[in-house]
């Protein structure tokens, strides 16, 4: 035998191959089966090499090279013809068993002749009629036959023969059945009855290695399809988690990379590709790679449409594809394979499926995910979200339409539309080369200046020349304003301030003189309270009073004058925000909140409900910190519907995140998902992903967590976390992110990976002042690292959180530490001594707990905790026996067990009623324990004791309706 193997015999061969079987799936894995089989073979006993071949069957059964499979498959046929004494039960079985892979392998392989697929199926009948197994998995597999070619008649039949035949032990299990059974309702179009049947898998009630996650991903295009997007989201984010790391479910994958082609989420769709290139070369199963391809195809072709065919694309190795490249690729591909499946089956069914995927349309315009991802900028998505001008088409320079533009303008600018300046950009463009009055290019000019900003002022005095030349002096000042105030937004008040003092004594003395309007004159004095406002928020001295006299001037000014004309009720409803700025700066929150509400209704009443958004947001903050949360919710809801198209995808995401932490924090959690949602999409459309993006997940992963969503949470959280970051999201939050992580893996069962994350928390936790995170995060790590069972690292980490408990004085925790760590020693090298010192140590805690404590409260949750710990030390006595001890080694342990059940029940019992299901439990195990020594009476008279505790107990207390089962089982049938 040679050594480098590491097989030496039977056992050694059988535990190396059941590691193998651990391994994921993939090449990797293969090659260990058949290095197993050819160590199997030197063994020279029949049945290793027969275990070996059924071994390496099923690997490459569950791998992208499923091709190889019916090499090992015609041996292991050989050799059971020729001496099927050789298989004993189990194998006997598994023959029998791999029947099925072998006619959905050959249907998965275009090259093997139909006429072969047919008499390899009617040898499966004979086979199974011979071993007196029911025909259930022959009809199912003549159903699969005809559903592939298309012949729709026979699939019937064999469907119907299928669900009418016993089922047996070679049927396939109920969720795979369920998913095939579920899929020929989507094929006669019946996408609610699939989803009916589906039902059971999708609700975890049967599961298998390869379900839900096949189902979860056939169940997606009919959710769409329904309009059941919220479902269909969820599908996706739980369904590809389970999917991603097992390599032969490419036709599963593909399922999903449809699913982001069809809602959207292009983008996402191309991480996708680019986790398994592999997928894109594969040949072992033609098949899955048809559907791969042909998903490819759909998402190359919703990119291109986009406008983004020239987009980098991840596609086959070797070389760099663009979007357009890769589709036209990878249709040819699908067709081909198409084609070659159709040339086999004799039909035209393959391709004219395969032609429909490629050609959907999408089912969901957008659908947020919540998971990050870099948003794909298209030919015809804007870089934020405000609506193009509403303006006549530019006509060059030959001003043909040049009025047109400019009334176009004119109107937009008159009633403070948010594309005016982008209209008047346009006139500038057409008006090249014309000769314009000095009015159209004095607006002009005044717009310009808007767009610079801080930079504008030179173009604002130029605009004041030209209003002047036109004869209106009134706008003239009104622009001399505006220039001073953008010098006010570089940093230069006091220049401003010095600016605007002439423009506000003219203006005020044209008014009186009639020779300007109330709409030029406010706007001169709007102009001087904007700069005086900055001398307050430069905290200059004197400066409050000042802002408060200007602001009150100019609403004393358009007081009875902003009937009708918007732009006098824009400066009215701005004044009042001015007034509740300087509320909110002297320390009146309620005052400010009021006056910011009477500015938003101002700007909404005025037809401006965009304006509005701003102080709504500002009503929130201050209604949050007054702790009026119902008037927070409404002022962030009313800026959403105030800011409408408005929005830019950063101020749209902030709205939703404060509005989801709000209606999270009264328990609306559904809602809140759905605003966590918008937000994360917004922000990474806004490029944001890292910043606020994060955050939206950081929350969203919470709400998902709330809702016992575990899958979908952990794929959020995990998103999350690459960008959160100390500097940005402070240590706290990815220690919060890290443990709700961990929450969601251990109750997926993924424990290895949950202590990781709690103990990666629990380092952050470690530099903080306060340790109490710190000990609960090592302790929840301890539990996870026992269940994966990693038993010496379990065993550090609750020493270590048994140390943080002891110094934070938490008598409960530090308890319950030393019980884990005695069960644990327990198995583990220290035994059953070991276990005895550790339990006992967790009574002598509670013990001198109670000794010290003199608050009644806390020494009955201390007496409960010692209940609770002489009950696990007696369970413990009782388990550290084992089957083979003789009677007279098991019973002294027994006896001392009974002697901690005893003290439970006396502990439990001192604290009286809300205490009683303990004492009852306890005074069961006791029972079992006196029937284990022999002492029948004194067992039934503890069953008696139970069952009186309960007497007249109500039927629908589960709990005592147990006890009292329970106790009738100890007395036995004579005593009932």
């Amino acid at each position: 035998m040679t050594e480098d193997t590491g097989i030496t015999d039977f056992d050694s061969l059988r535990r190396a191959m059941a590691e193998n079987g651990e391994q994921p799936e993939g090449p990797a894995r293969n090659a260990r089966a058949e290095q197993l089989l050819a160590d199997a073979e030197r063994l020279n006993i029949p049945l290793a090499v027969i275990e070996a071949l059924g071994h390496q069957l099923k690997v490459y059964n569950y791998s992208s090279e499923k091709d190889k499979m019916f090499v090992p498959f015609a041996r292991l046929l050989r050799m059971w013809d020729e001496r099927p004494e050789d298989f004993d039960e189990y194998e006997t079985h598994s023959l029998h068993w791999v029947f099925k892979w072998m006619s959905a392998g050959m249907l998965d392989q275009p090259h093997i002749p139909l006429a072969s697929v047919e008499k390899w199926l009617a040898e499966m009948e004979h086979r199974y009629r011979l071993a007196g197994h029911s025909e259930r998995a022959v009809r199912s597999a003549e159903f699969s036959v005809a559903a592939h070619i298309g012949d729709l008649d026979r699939a019937g039949r064999a469907y119907d023969a299928w669900l009418a035949a016993d089922r047996d032990r070679m049927a396939d299990c109920h969720a795979c059945e369920l998913h095939g059974q579920g899929t020929w309702e989507v094929k006669r179009g019946r996408d609610a009855e699939a989803l009916e049947l589906w039902r059971p898998v999708l609700e975890g009630e049967y599961t298998c290695a390869h379900e839900p996650h096949s189902v979860l991903a056939s169940s997606l295009s009919p959710l769409l399809r329904l309009g059941l997007v919220d479902e269909a989201r969820a599908h996706h984010l739980r369904g590809f988690r389970l999917v991603r790391p097992m390599e032969s479910m490419r036709c599963a994958y593909a399922d999903h990379v449809e699913f982001c082609a069809l809602t959207g989420n292009e983008a996402r769709g191309l991480e996708l590709l680019a986790e398994r290139p592999a997928y894109f070369t594969d040949t072992g199963q033609p098949r899955s790679r048809l559907d791969f391809m042909a998903v490819v195809t759909l998402l190359m072709d919703r990119l291109t449409g986009l406008g983004m065919g020239d987009q980098r694309v991840p596609g086959p190795a070797g070389r760099t594809w663009t979007a357009r490249e890769l589709a036209a690729q990878a249709r040819a591909e699908a067709l081909e394979l198409a084609a070659r499946f159709d040339r086999r089956n004799g039909t035209s069914y393959i391709g004219e499926r395969v032609r429909a995927r490629m050609e959907q349309r999408p089912l969901v315009e957008r659908l947020p995910l919540g998971v990050r991802t870099v948003a794909v900028r298209t030919a015809h998505s804007p870089a934020a979200s405000v609506p193009a001008p509403v303006t006549v088409a530019d006509t060059g320079t030959d001003g043909a339409d040049l009025p047109a533009l400019v009334a176009e303008a004119r109107r937009l600018s008159d009633t403070l539309r948010p594309n005016a300046v982008e209209a008047w950009a346009a006139v500038a463009r057409a008006a090249e080369g014309v000769e314009l009055d000095a009015r159209d290019r004095a607006e002009i000019a005044d717009h310009e200046a808007m767009d610079r900003g801080p930079e504008g002022a030179g173009l604002f005095l130029r605009a004041a020349e030209l209003y002047a030349e036109a004869g209106d002096l009134g706008e003239a000042l009104a622009a001399r304003a505006r220039a001073a105030y953008v010098r006010a937004l570089a940093g230069h008040v006091d220049e401003a301030l010095a600016a605007v003092a002439e423009p506000y004594d003219m203006v005020l003395a044209l008014y009186a003189e009639d020779a300007t309007g109330v709409r030029q004159t406010a706007s001169v004095l709007m102009g001087r309270a904007r700069i005086l406002m900055r001398r307050v928020h430069e905290e200059t001295p004197g400066a409050v009073p000042d802002a408060e006299r200007s602001v009150r001037e100019l609403l004393a000014l358009v007081q009875g004058h902003t009937g009708g004309d918007v732009r006098l009720s824009s400066r009215a409803a701005e004044g009042q925000a001015m007034l509740a700025e300087l509320a909110e700066l002297a320390g009146d929150g309620e005052g400010a909140a009021k006056l910011f509400r009477r500015a938003a209704r101002g700007f909404v009443e005025a037809g401006l409900p965009w304006f509005s958004v701003e102080y709504e947001v500002r009503v929130a903050a201050l209604a949050h910190g007054l702790g009026d949360m119902a008037e927070a919710e409404r002022a962030l809801r009313a800026s959403l519907e105030h800011g409408g198209p408005y929005l830019e995808p950063t101020g749209r995401a902030q709205l939703h995140l404060q509005l989801a932490e709000v209606v999270g924090g009264r328990g609306a959690v559904p809602e809140a998902v759905e605003h966590a949602l918008e937000a994360a999409h917004w922000a990474d459309e806004a490029g944001e992903s890292a910043t606020l993006g994060a955050w939206a997940r950081h929350q969203l992963g919470s709400f998902l967590l709330r809702q016992g969503r575990f899958a979908e949470a952990a794929e959020v959280l995990e998103s999350a976390l690459p960008d959160l970051s100390v500097e940005t999201h402070g240590d706290g939050a990815i220690v919060q992110t890290q443990w709700w992580l961990g929450d969601c893996l251990s109750e997926l069962g993924e424990h290895r990976a949950a202590a990781e994350r709690r103990l990666q928390a629990a380092e952050i936790a470690r530099q903080w002042p306060e340790q109490q995170d710190h000990a609960t995060l090592a302790h929840l790590a301890a539990e996870s690292l026992g269940q994966a069972g990693l038993e010496d690292e379990a065993d550090r980490a609750y020493t270590r959180a048994g140390d943080l408990w002891r110094s934070l004085g938490n008598v409960h925790f530090l308890v319950r530490s030393l019980r884990a760590r005695a069960w644990l020693a327990l198995r583990a090298e220290a035994g059953p001594a070991g276990a005895r010192e550790l339990m006992a140590a967790a009574v002598e805690e509670c013990v001198t707990a109670l000794e010290a404590c003199d608050d009644d409260a806390a020494r009955a949750r201390l007496a409960d905790e010692l209940g609770h710990t002489h009950r696990q030390f007696g369970d413990l006595l009782a388990r550290s026996v084992s089957e083979e001890d003789g009677e007279g080694a098991v019973r002294a342990p027994f006896e001392e067990a009974l002697s901690q059940m005893e003290r439970a029940v006396a502990v439990f019992g001192s604290l009286g009623d809300g205490a009683l299901h303990s004492r009852t439990a306890a005074e069961l195990a006791a029972g079992w324990l006196e029937t284990d020594l022999g002492r029948q009476d004194d067992a039934a008279a503890r069953a008696r004791e139970v069952l009186a505790a309960y007497e007249g107990a109500d039927a629908r207390d589960e709990t005592a309706q147990a006890r009292r089962a329970e106790a009738r089982r100890i007395l036995g049938p004579q005593e009932r």
